[in-house]
């Protein structure tokens, strides 16, 4: 895919991961619509603040009325709870999963005939390494990017014919606000998995590890 010339939504990027997508393909000139639950928050140059909260339907269909000519839709609106799988409100793991998983098809379903419909593009899920292991601490948020791989899998041969490439980004903890309590050597810089991210897309990568820990812990997946 040519980013120079697309036209991307990106999902909750007023700040963190989401940010730095949108900052890189305004570098690299695309069109960038930047979706967030309060546009006001957006404060990137150049780009166009849509409110979009991925769980609202009627706030999806608004989006897709503001944003008619995209091709490339990035689902990168993200939510841990912490809640535990046993004892944690029942609710909050609802949430990681209608973020994560029905937020994701949500606006899936909505843009896939804008982007068919605009001679096709592609589509990048920003999943996580926690797709593959799952340690208790993360047992929500793990079991929904789960859920995000498999939807990305089951979308990308359903696409495959309509010219829409889908794209997974596996990658363990980034220098961004939901990671803060992690040491600063297990995380890595955001704008370069940005980049590497948005590289894969433009080959029409299926998936895009990130990270030494990452590709360790898919090796082993076999095992």
């Amino acid at each position: 895919m040519d980013l120079q010339n697309a036209v991307a939504l990106v999902t909750g990027s007023n700040r963190g991961f989401g940010r730095a997508l949108a900052a890189q393909l305004a570098d690299r000139g695309a069109k960038v619509y930047a979706g967030a639950r309060d546009p006001e928050s957006v404060d990137l140059p150049g780009v166009i603040p849509v409110r979009l909260d991925v769980t609202d339907p009627g706030q999806i269909v608004a989006a897709v009325a503001a944003a008619p000519d995209v091709t490339l839709l990035i689902n990168n609106a993200g939510v841990d709870t912490g809640a535990d799988l046993l004892t944690g409100d029942l609710a909050e793991i609802r949430r990681e999963m209608d973020v994560h998983y029905f937020g994701t098809l949500g606006v899936t379903r909505a843009f896939v005939p804008v982007i068919e419909g605009n001679g096709g593009g592609a589509i990048l899920n920003v999943l996580s390494v926690l797709s593959w292991t799952h340690p208790p601490r993360f047992g929500a948020y793990g079991s929904a990017k789960a859920a995000g791989w498999a939807l990305s899998n089951a979308l990308r041969a359903t696409l495959a014919d309509r010219k829409i490439t889908v794209t997974a980004l596996h990658v363990g903890f980034m220098d961004t606000d939901m990671a803060a309590a992690v040491p600063a050597g297990q995380k890595t810089d955001p704008a370069l998995v940005a980049a590497l991210a948005l590289d894969g897309v433009a080959d029409g990568a299926p998936e895009v590890i990130a990270d030494d820990f990452t590709r360790a812990v898919k090796s082993r997946l076999a095992a």
